[in-house]
């Protein structure tokens, strides 16, 4: 049952990026609305699916990397919808929605080994804090170098003067720059609270490898923050960063440390 439910949600991100698709190329106009609407019925999917296992473990669903990549799939989603109206992005669904298609689609091929089985003993609060807020705040990171990739589109379109449908359709430049710059500010006040949770573990300094690693994507997006803040970085290097930085973070997504890792939980 569960499965489906993320099976479900898979379709959905599918047809929405399928719709935006048609949409963009026949210029149909409020296209993103059917893509929002197919985007939202995937995060209600994803959601139930979360609640049911959460049920079902007596804790918070990560435990294992299939339930870590559908936790980030839920997250970049939870940012889109809690972001895309906001700034106005339009175009932001037709890039969401495939990014979240491949984090569900990788959580899908891992075995879930956690299926069946209830977690005893009492859950560490701050345990599980330190793994959800920083699976949230790299899915702010995902949605961050999504608007990096449309305001690398924009300005390139913009320098050759080479003008397509696609560049009409996508919001103004100096949105995605602030879109991008906000959205990697909220992860890493989020990661912050993440990693301070990390130590309020009571064995943490068994876990020093991990939060070094926590410690070490922090550093890398503060370094961003900190130089968009300053004007030492231009908002193109900026949106290279971000896309760059993501890959960082997918690469150590091992440093997230599972809920089921530690006998004593």
């Amino acid at each position: 049952m569960d499965r489906l439910l993320l099976i479900a949600a898979s379709f959905c991100f599918l047809f929405g990026f399928a719709l935006s698709m048609h949409a963009l190329g026949a210029r149909v106009a409020h296209a993103s609305r059917a893509n929002f609407v197919a985007i939202l019925s995937g995060f209600i999917f994803q959601s139930a699916f979360l609640y049911l296992r959460g049920e079902q473990l007596g804790r918070c669903p990560l435990t294992n990397r299939f339930e870590v990549l559908t936790f980030l799939s839920w997250s970049l989603v939870l940012f889109y919808l809690l972001t895309g109206s906001t700034y106005r992005l339009s175009l932001l669904g037709l890039f969401t929605a495939p990014l979240a298609l491949i984090f569900q689609f990788a959580a899908l091929l891992f075995p879930d080994i956690s299926r069946g089985t209830v977690v005893k003993g009492p859950a560490n609060a701050w345990f599980e804090m330190h793994a959800a807020v920083s699976v949230l705040a790299y899915g702010a990171f995902a949605l961050a170098a999504i608007a990096g990739v449309m305001y690398l589109v924009q300005e390139r379109q913009l320098k050759t003067h080479h003008l397509t449908s696609f560049f009409h359709a996508l919001p103004p430049i100096h949105d995605l720059a602030v879109a991008n710059r906000r959205l990697i500010f909220c992860g890493f006040v989020l990661l912050s609270v993440g990693i301070a949770a990390g130590f309020g573990i009571g064995s943490w300094h068994s876990h020093l490898a991990k939060i070094a690693w926590s410690v070490g994507v922090w550093l890398l997006y503060g370094f961003i923050l900190t130089a968009e803040w300053r004007h030492r970085l231009s908002p193109r290097r900026g949106a290279w960063l971000s896309v760059a930085a993501l890959g960082v973070v997918i690469c150590t997504l091992w440093g997230i440390t599972f809920l089921t890792e530690r006998p004593s939980l």
